[in-house]
């Protein structure tokens, strides 16, 4: 097994910085890497390896989810929920119908296997959509009106409904009981129960996080722990109660960030220093699924369901958007990022030929083909489509939360202890503002572009006195000025 996470992180960062070079995503070259190393090419990695590889890719979904939830704010959360509620459902109806219409005359299925074919294609990948999104919210893309938000909320809620209707079309072909009304309430109780499981630790960390000052790594190491627990929790309640652990994984950070944006950054840093190794984890794993001749098995026709299967997705996509803010561009971007498949199709896709359902062999030929063909195109065109289309303002809030990560600026309320003197200070009071750059090396004319800044006040701990009374002073921190590093180091209790 060692010798195999070696050449997944040694090949799959070779095929990041290949496909960056490109100007491709870097996942795509990950993704090739797991194809070209997986059990069914070159079978370079161990069975050992590949039997807990669900673990693996379970846990690194768990990271970019987490990373995720830290993201949501309520303000957006409420401008995009309409929306985001439909396209959790109208597009996969859409693309089941559009399957159930052509794959019988296609494929020579009948109409119910179509529609259980329907029901594995009709995922989004949260696998490939949600890093892409991260990555926009990182940089401030698309944030005026929420749209990274809008797709990863509803790419989250649209698997839990397309496995619920994979389950009652299963069902009908008489493996184990099915009852379709009892299922179809699945899906509002799983989502409330997935959202209150995370809801309930969110505020227990956040309380203990504010009683106790630990390092930033050993609270993310915590949060990681309870969200890995959140998802173990779903499959021991599952044979009696649907819980939707994933949607619990994002509450947890909205939770946090929601009552101290301080605490919620500082675990989101490490968080995304953490999914530097999750990310060639989970896309060289998904990767190394795929069956390429199984997927070739599938051929033209095949491609052509899973390409009228997009069709009428889109248009399910679009129409869900009808009424919202958003232009014309932006809603085909919306539809654009709607398109990767991965990770629900790698994990039902066998389950029907494993069900003995007499279309098992071309139902996973077809889900298999689908992950060649859109995991890569959907993430290739929501970075080309993004990149010019999503609104970008130079003078973005994002910009600050790189310069924090870069400096590893103290928060409001964290303690610190001067490297001159020895005294511990707190930090009281935290202000964002933009200064102009140093003017040229000849000092002619000042540059016109604003770097962002954040100005510290410090109070310095006295038992006797509170944080209104006493002695204070204030340090601004650029990229243009001194280093946090070179006065202070931040206290932690443990």
């Amino acid at each position: 097994m060692a010798f195999s996470i070696a050449l997944i992180i040694l090949l799959g960062l070779g095929g990041d910085y290949l496909f960056r070079r490109l100007k491709l995503p870097g996942l795509v070259g990950m993704l090739l890497v797991g194809v070209l190393v997986g059990p069914y090419v070159l079978n370079l990695i161990s069975p050992a390896t590949m039997a807990v590889s669900g673990d693996f890719r379970k846990i690194a979904l768990i990271v970019i989810l987490l990373r995720a939830g830290f993201e949501l704010r309520r303000d957006t959360l409420n401008r995009v929920g309409r929306a985001a509620l439909l396209m959790s459902a109208v597009p996969a109806i859409f693309e089941i119908l559009g399957v159930m219409w052509v794959a019988p005359r296609l494929l020579g299925i009948s109409l119910l296997d179509a529609a259980l074919l329907g029901s594995v294609l009709g995922a989004v990948s949260p696998a490939v959509v949600v890093p892409l999104m991260i990555d926009f919210m990182d940089r401030g893309r698309g944030t005026g009106k929420g749209i990274p938000t809008l797709v990863l909320g509803a790419s989250s809620v649209d698997d839990v409904f397309v496995i619920v209707l994979f389950t009652i079309f299963l069902g009908m072909y008489g493996v184990g009981d099915v009852h379709i009304w009892a299922k179809l309430a699945q899906i509002p109780v799983s989502i409330v129960l997935g959202i209150a499981v995370g809801l309930v630790p969110g505020f227990v960390l956040l309380k203990l996080f504010q009683k106790y000052d630990w390092r930033p790594p050993k609270r993310t190491i915590v949060v990681l722990g309870v969200a890995i627990f959140l998802t173990w929790l779903e499959s021991v309640t599952e044979r009696w109660v649907p819980v939707a652990s994933l949607l619990g994984v994002m509450a947890i950070g909205f939770v946090i960030l929601e009552k101290s944006e301080p605490i919620a950054h500082l675990i989101s840093q490490k968080l995304k220093k953490l999914w530097v190794f999750a990310e060639l984890l989970l896309f060289v794993l998904v990767g190394a699924q795929v069956n390429i001749h199984v997927a070739w098995d599938a051929g033209l026709a095949g491609t052509a369901v899973i390409l009228a299967g997009l069709v009428f997705r889109s248009i399910g996509t679009y129409l869900s958007l009808i009424g919202t803010p958003l232009t014309v561009k932006e809603k085909l971007f919306c539809v654009v990022a709607y398109i990767p498949k991965a990770t629900v199709q790698a994990a039902i896709g066998a389950v029907p030929l494993a069900a003995g359902i007499p279309a098992g062999e071309v139902i996973l030929a077809v889900a298999v083909l689908s992950i060649l063909l859109t995991a890569p195109l959907g993430a290739v065109g929501i970075m080309l489509v993004g990149e010019k289309v999503l609104d970008h303002s130079e003078r973005s809030a994002y910009r600050f939360k790189e310069l924090r990560g870069k400096m590893d600026l103290p928060r409001v309320g964290e303690r610190v202890r001067s490297k001159r003197y020895g005294t511990v200070w707190k930090v009281i009071e935290e202000k964002e503002t933009w200064l102009p750059e140093s003017a040229d090396p000849q000092g002619e004319k000042p540059i016109a572009d604003l770097v962002p800044a954040v100005s510290l006040r410090y109070w310095k701990e006295d038992s006797s006195q509170g944080p209104g009374s006493g002695k204070t002073m204030s340090y601004r921190y650029s990229l243009i000025d001194p280093s946090f590093q070179s006065h202070w180091e931040i206290l932690y209790d443990w």
